[in-house]
Formats: C-alpha cells, structure tokens, sequence
C-alpha cells in the first residue's frame, strides 16, 4: 500500500517522498485513515515501527486543512512526551513532515533557559511538543494558551506513566478543551491496565490500533547473553568493541553515578565515550548524542532514560553492561538497534547477581535467551550473588520512574509494575518515520 492511498495531502505526500518513503509502516496504514476521519485512537506498536510518523502526519494533515487563524496563532495541536530527546526528535519529525505546510510548531522542555521558549510561543504556534514539566511552568506563568487545542496527542503513554506524570497529565487535562471538543491520540508500546484505565477517562469512544505483540522485541535482533563476573564485566566490554571493531556503541547501565563511571573507565581503556543520563543538562546531552550520531564518539553510556528519546538510524548494537530493575525496559533498551526492518545486535552482560533479573526478561518475552560464555572470561563459580544496589544503597530497586522529568523537576513514581518501546523510526528504504 504505497502513501497516497492514505488521504493525506500533496504537501505531506511530496515530503514523504522526499525522504526516500515509498510506503507506510503497518501501524501508519492502520492509524492513519482513522485519525483522518476524526476518530480518538488508542495505538501500539512494538519499538522501531514507525508510530512518531503515524500520528504527525495526519496531524499537519487536519491542521493544514483549516485555514489559519487571523493574530497570534493559538496553539491547535499539542503533542506530550516523557522525555526532552523524544520531545526533540518529535519535533524534528514535524518540521520534516510540515516543510511544505504553513504551519508553525515549537519544542519545549526543562534543562535549558525558557525565554527563548516564551518568545517563540509569544510569536504563535499551531503545533506544539512539550514535556509535561515544563508545559506547565509555561502555563503557571501565563505564557502559553492551551484552550484552543484541537488535537492532543500523548506520545509514549506508558512512560508517562512509569515516570510518575499522571499528576502532571491531569493538570494538562484541565487546561484544554472537554473530552467532546478535541480529538485525543495515545501511542503506546504497552497496553497495561494503568494505560487502559488513562484512556478511558482521556479518549472519547477510541479504535483500538494495535499492530505487534506486546513486549515483543523486532524480529531482526540478535540478542545474546554472555555470562560473565561482576569483576570483568569492563574488561570484557573494551574487548568485545576492540576485537569485533564495533564503530557505534550504545551501552546501559542502571544507575548515573555508573554510567559516568563506565564512560571514564572506556575512555581509559582509548574508547571515546561519553555519558548521557537525567543529571546531564540539556545542552550536554545534545552535544553527547550528536557526536555519538556523527561518529566523533565511539561508546555512548545511557542509562534508561534515554531508552524512549534515542533515534539512531541504523544503529548496529546495544549492549546491558547491567540489566534492568524491570523487565519491560530490557524491551526498549534493545530497541534502540534493529529498527524499522534493519538488523541489530543486543549483548547482555550477566554476572551471578542478575539471574534473578534475567529470568524476568525471559519470562516476559516468553523465551530463553541463548547464552554463549567467551573464551578467557568464564565465570567464577565461587562467587556468590548479592542483592543488586539501585545506587542508593538499596537492595530493593528504586523504580525508574523517580527519575527527572523534562523541567528538570523529580517526580515521585506513582507507576504500576507493567510498563512501557520510542518512538518511530522508519525503514530507510521505503517507510516513513
């Protein structure tokens, strides 16, 4: 089904092609005729599939459709998003998709000045793509009008959740027209009943749009487990990259303090890495991504913040130097790699501390995961496990979703165990993002 079969505009179209698309992804051909005709949509779709697009192009679509209000342009189409690296890519997808539209849009989040953002939204937006955080200083601050919003979309709904904004949701919610007056989009991975129950208090009679099994991983990921001690962990790592010439790494860890830790160690070891996680301000994470992105950085250390907010075309491997606290994030760590139909590699590094953690992850995917020992590095069967640490010196896990939220600000977690795979990404040849 090529895209101008969907119903979208020359303009759109003609973008699309541009970008080298030819055809939709299966969750852009389910959701986006529906979205056209004006119905509330509960989409999901494993990481990688293209939901980014799926809903920014029948958006400018219906935007494009309308003639533009005469003065200050009032804000008509909001987009929320977990994190400020989703919130950027989101945008980028709009301004791709919208080159040829007269329509204006503006990202907004924490961790940079605001000024500038009250300029822009003081010249007008139609679109806008904000963390909840720091939409919310906007509108404590009386610098940006959400009554006149016509579409909302909630991108990556089951972060949200995971991440403790519920609260910051509702506020939202108060702030823009009634439930009748709006068309509401929810794009999730995961449909866990926290999700449904977000839905029905958030959309008005909705399609479902569901086009993979939940919690699945794509199909062109090699993933691989290598049992090895705490202790080596590092030492393997540096070797695996050097033997193999792994020229873009994108490496997990659970905690800041460790992946800063990891970053300088590699750095030591003649890898250039950087380190990217909550604590980083904006313009560090910016400059880490594009350098990793431009290849100047070899090994990029994030830890599960980042897991919704990193778009890398291509991106040949991914690697758990520790695995998750939660097995749903494993899903979309490894996302991150083998996106829209490309091939991708995930290595898990497992010490004798994380088999409990391990078998999670295979029951979550309902399947064992191989594992291969490497020649030099086997595991110490002397060594007994610990409780794992969440960096606080704890040995219960301190749930991601504490983490900061895109104004910078902690929220506590009010997340249910069931969880959360980024954005959309599309095939290079054929699809579109």
């Amino acid at each position: 089904m090529p895209f101008d079969t969907l119903g979208l505009s020359a303009e759109l179209l003609r973008a699309v092609n541009e970008q080298g698309y030819t055809e939709p992804t299966p969750i852009q051909s389910q959701a986006i005729p529906v979205i056209l005709s004006g119905r509330d949509v509960m989409a999901g779709a494993q990481t990688g599939t293209g939901k980014t697009a799926g809903f920014t192009l029948p958006m400018l679509h219906q935007l494009s459709q309308k003639p533009i209000p005469k003065g200050r342009r009032p804000v008509r189409a909001l987009v929320l998003t977990p994190t400020r690296e989703l919130a950027a890519q989101v945008g980028d997808s709009v301004e791709t998709y919208g080159r040829h539209l007269p329509l204006r849009s503006a990202v907004i989040f924490g961790g940079v000045k605001i000024n500038p953002q009250i300029r822009q939204l003081r010249n007008g937006v139609d679109i806008l793509v904000a963390t909840p955080g720091r939409l919310l200083d906007h509108a404590g601050q009386q610098t940006v009008d959400l009554s006149q919003v016509e579409i909302l979309v909630l991108d990556e709904a089951d972060r949200m959740l995971d991440m403790g904004f519920i609260h910051d949701i509702r506020k939202v919610l108060a702030l823009i027209p009634e439930q009748q007056y709006r068309q509401s989009l929810l794009f999730s991975a995961t449909f866990s009943k926290e999700i449904k129950r977000l839905a029905s208090n958030l959309l008005d009679r909705p399609v479902l749009v569901e086009v993979a099994v939940q919690n699945a991983t794509a199909d062109g990921i090699k993933q691989v487990i290598h049992p090895v001690d705490k202790s080596r962990k590092r030492e393997l790592l540096s070797h695996m990259i050097g033997a193999h010439n792994w020229r873009q790494v994108l490496v997990f860890t659970r905690t800041k303090h460790g992946a800063n830790r990891l970053a300088q160690q590699l750095e030591k070891d003649g890898l250039t890495a950087a380190a990217i996680h909550g604590n980083k301000s904006q313009g560090a994470r910016t400059r880490a991504l594009a350098a990793f992105k431009s290849g100047k950085v070899r090994v990029l250390v994030a830890t599960d913040i980042a897991a919704r907010g990193l778009d890398i075309a291509q991106l040949p491997h991914v690697v758990n130097y520790e695995l998750p606290n939660v097995a749903e994030d494993y899903v979309h760590r490894i996302g991150r790699t083998g996106r829209a139909g490309n091939e991708g590699e995930a290595v898990s590094l497992v010490c004798v501390d994380e088999h409990g953690l391990l078998r999670g992850i295979e029951r979550l995917l309902k399947k064992d995961l191989p594992k291969v020992v490497l020649p030099g590095y086997e595991p110490d069967p002397s060594i007994k496990p610990e409780p794992i640490q969440n960096g606080r010196g704890r040995s219960q896990p301190r749930r991601q979703g504490s983490s900061r939220n895109g104004s910078g600000r902690r929220k506590p977690s009010t997340a249910p165990k069931a969880k959360r795979s980024i954005p959309a990404p599309v095939r290079k040849v054929s699809r579109a993002k």
